[in-house]
C-alpha cells in the first residue's frame, strides 16, 4: 500500500499562469519562475500648501518580479519545495499592510522556498524558517540572494522543525518579533498537530499581547465515500485544533484586500489571525 508521503503532487499555480523562464536553476530538477506583482502602494505627499500631490508612476515601474527557484512537482513530504496559492495571498496582505507592521522582526514558519519572506523583507527584517530537508534551507538562501536588490531589510534563514523544541536562536529573537506568518502549512493531520503546538510554544514565550500569527491556507476539498459528499478534512481538522487552543483569540480575516500578484484568488483561500490573550 502506498504511503501518503509517497505520491507526487503539483501546485495548481503552474497550470493557471505561465511563470516560467529560461533562467538556469542551481538544481537541474528545479525551475526558475518570475512572480510578477503590481506596483507597491505609494502614499500621496503633501505639497507646500498642504494639498495632496498625486504620485505619478513611471511605465517601467510595472511589473515588478520576484525570481524564485523551486520544484514543479514533489512527493507530498516535500511540498515546501513548491509555491502554493496561500503564499501569494499572504504576500498580497503583506504588501497592503506592510507599512503598518510594528518595528521589529517578522518570523515566518514553514517558509517553503521563501517567496513570502522575501516580500516581508521589503518592510521589516525577517527570520525565515523551515525544516532542513531536500536542500530547502540552501534553496531559500539562494532565492533571497536572487532578490537582494528588492530587499530593504535582512532576511535570515534558520531551521525550525515543528516536531522539535524551539532552538536557542529562535527563543532569543522572539522578544523582537512583532508578527508571525505561515502559509499552506496544513496538508497532514500530524503536521497540523505539530504546527499548532509550535504556535502555542511561541506565544507562551512572549509577553507582547499585540503579537499575532497570520496563517494563510486553501481549503482542499475531496469526495469521501464514507460521507458521500465533498469536504475539506485537513482544513476542518486544522480549525478544530485552533478551537482547542487556550488563551488565544481567533479571527477569520476578510480576504478582499487588493491583489498584487497574478494568481486565481479562489474562494477557498482563507486567512486566520491567532492573537495572544
Amino acid at each position: 500500500m502506498m504511503d501518503g508521503q509517497d505520491y507526487e503532487v503539483s501546485s495548481e499555480l503552474y497550470a493557471e499562469f505561465d511563470y516560467g523562464t529560461d533562467i538556469k536553476p542551481t538544481n537541474p530538477n528545479n525551475v526558475v519562475s518570475l512572480f510578477a506583482f503590481k506596483d507597491l502602494p505609494i502614499s500621496p505627499k503633501a505639497d507646500c500648501d498642504g494639498d495632496l500631490d498625486l504620485v505619478r508612476r513611471k511605465a517601467d515601474e510595472y511589473p515588478n518580479n520576484i525570481e524564485i527557484e523551486h520544484s514543479k512537482s514533489t512527493l507530498l513530504g516535500l511540498v515546501g519545495l513548491q509555491i502554493w496559492r496561500g503564499a501569494l495571498l499572504l504576500a498580497d496582505w503583506l504588501i497592503y499592510n506592510g507599512k503598518s507592521i510594528p518595528d521589529g522582526y517578522v518570523l515566518e514558519l514553514g517558509s517553503g522556498v521563501g517567496l513570502t519572506s522575501i516580500v516581508a523583507g521589503i518592510y521589516k527584517p525577517v527570520i525565515c524558517t523551515d525544516i532542513n530537508i531536500g536542500g530547502l534551507l540552501k534553496l531559500i538562501e539562494g532565492n533571497v540572494a536572487r532578490n537582494n536588490s528588492m530587499l530593504n531589510h535582512p532576511v535570515k534563514v534558520a531551521e525550525l522543525d515543528f516536531t522539535k523544541d524551539l532552538s536557542d536562536e529562535i527563543v532569543e529573537v522572539l522578544p523582537k518579533v512583532k508578527l508571525i506568518i505561515a502559509a499552506d502549512v496544513v496538508y497532514d493531520d500530524r503536521l497540523t498537530d505539530a504546527f499548532v503546538q509550535t504556535v502555542e510554544k511561541l506565544l507562551s514565550k512572549v509577553t507582547d499581547k499585540n503579537l499575532c500569527v497570520l496563517v494563510a491556507l486553501e481549503k482542499r476539498f475531496v469526495f469521501t465515500m464514507a460521507d458521500c459528499e465533498t469536504c475539506a478534512p485537513c482544513y476542518e481538522y486544522f480549525k478544530d485544533r485552533l478551537l482547542e487552543m487556550k488563551n488565544v483569540k481567533l479571527e477569520l480575516l476578510p480576504t478582499d484586500f487588493p491583489q498584487y500578484f497574478n494568481y486565481d484568488r479562489v474562494k477557498e483561500l482563507v486567512l486566520w489571525k491567532i492573537s495572544a490573550q
